[in-house]
């Protein structure tokens, strides 16, 4: 009994090493009608066009900004009309986490009972179950979306989006949109219609 006890209390212990944060790969779906291999000054913006725009949407703006820059577009100088105009919008809800099972599990083995004058019955078989609960847990399903105007024309449009716990050291706003926003733009221009996931 004393050793039952003893598994117990060090499956349980170890039980904890596997209700840590889980990362969740972004899925990425890009649609454009050429290679786009031209480059040149680019300008982002709210979808909307109007309004001010909040800190959270700046965030993304300036992950999405990066993203282009390191393409090899430009900034257009002040007071110039840029050759491409990138929209840019997001969206966040809840969302519950897939249930997790604990790896670590308790096996109960049978064992032998003894009668007097050698009689004796045996057990044979075992149980086992798994330590360590999967309740449901809360994460963020977050979503961006960018469409990359040449004049009144959209040259290319894509959209990432992942699930994030909330309990990891990434899930605050800049770490999210970089993630979105690096993957969006992954091999870009990307094959069209076709849905990646990036880790």
């Amino acid at each position: 009994m004393r050793k039952i006890m003893i598994a117990a209390g060090l499956a349980a212990a170890l039980s904890g090493c596997a209700t840590g944060p889980t990362r969740f790969p972004v899925q990425a779906t890009r649609y454009h009608f050429d290679a786009m291999t031209d480059r040149g000054t680019i300008a982002v913006e709210p979808l909307t066009g109007s309004g001010t725009a909040s800190i959270e949407y700046k965030t993304y703006a300036a992950a999405v900004q990066t993203e282009l820059l390191r393409l090899g577009f430009t900034a257009p100088p002040p007071g110039q009309t840029p050759q491409f105009l990138a929209t840019v919008s997001f969206s966040r809800a809840p969302g519950m986490l897939p249930p997790r099972r604990s790896p670590v599990s308790i096996g109960l083995g049978g064992g032998g009972i003894s009668g007097g004058r050698g009689g004796g019955v045996g057990l044979g078989g075992g149980v086992s179950f798994p330590v360590g609960g999967s309740g449901a847990r809360e994460g963020v399903v977050t979503e961006l979306s960018v469409r990359i105007r040449r004049g009144p024309d959209a040259v290319w449009e894509g959209q990432a989006q992942s699930l994030t716990d909330l309990a990891s050291p990434d899930a605050d706003t800049p770490a999210i949109a970089a993630r979105l926003a690096r993957a969006l733009f992954s091999g870009f221009p990307g094959d069209s219609g076709r849905t990646i996931e990036v880790p």
